[in-house]
């Protein structure tokens, strides 16, 4: 029988700890989710392993096939630029395809919505809470459209209104649009991370909700997070099968 394609999630990496936490939490979760599939993990800065060592590895065990899956919401600089230079570098015998990115998708607007309710929230709040829609922020202006559709999208779910917000690169700020929203008559403001991990954006994230009635916990390790993931993983390694007649 085929062996499928190795799965390796590629994550930016982080000088925060707990950025790394985050993200092995959630490959456990996905290993978790599809037993036999193997998934790694590599970094692009700062954690190791780095991306470069893990190809290295797989290629040295004799593993010839790896879907590459950038752990990114939106395609961005590290995913048009940075993740196709370093699967460029990958050794030779690998056959590797790059994977989506893991936003858009209705599984993480269901993953938002449920850390707004964990966070306190209930459904019947909807319709009276004004929801900031916060994001790391980019200089990409698709990924600045993606975040502004996405908002668009969830308010049409039924909250009072949705307003993206950054908290680098791009405006407004998370503090900003609590102050809008506030502003717009919404009985209660509640700020969702558009994040997967803690790290220094989500903290600022945090400081800027300061004026909020509730925060929400970044995605992290989340099902619906890793649904998305094994989604993407599939899309991509089905031409793979497919070229070789599997």
């Amino acid at each position: 029988m085929r062996h499928q394609p190795v799965l390796l999630v590629i994550a930016h990496g982080s000088r925060d700890p707990r950025h790394a936490g985050a993200v092995h939490a959630l490959v456990r979760r996905v290993r978790s989710m599809r037993p036999g599939l193997r998934v790694e993990t590599g970094f692009l800065d700062f954690n190791i392993p780095s991306v470069q060592g893990v190809l290295e590895s797989l290629a040295a065990e004799g593993v010839r096939e790896v879907v590459a899956l950038p752990l990114l919401l939106t395609r961005a600089f590290h995913a048009k630029a940075d993740i196709p230079a370093v699967l460029r570098d990958a050794p030779r015998r690998l056959r590797i395809r790059q994977a989506e990115v893991l936003g858009p998708s209705p599984l993480l607007l269901s993953a938002l919505e449920r850390r707004l309710y964990e966070a306190g929230l209930t459904p019947a709040d909807k319709s009276s809470t004004g929801v900031v829609l916060a994001s790391a922020g980019s200089t990409d202006p698709e990924a600045i459209a993606v975040i502004a559709d996405i908002a668009r999208e969830w308010w049409h779910t039924g909250w009072c209104a949705v307003r993206p917000a950054f908290a680098s690169a791009s405006l407004p700020r998370t503090e900003d649009a609590v102050r809008e929203l506030r502003e717009l008559g919404c009985s209660t403001v509640a700020v969702a991370p558009y994040v997967l991990a803690p790290g220094f954006l989500p903290d600022r994230i945090a400081r800027g909700a300061a004026g909020a009635d509730v925060l929400a916990e970044v995605l992290g390790p989340s099902p619906e997070v890793a649904r998305v993931l094994l989604e993407r993983y599939d899309a991509a390694r089905t031409p793979m099968l497919a070229a070789v007649g599997a």
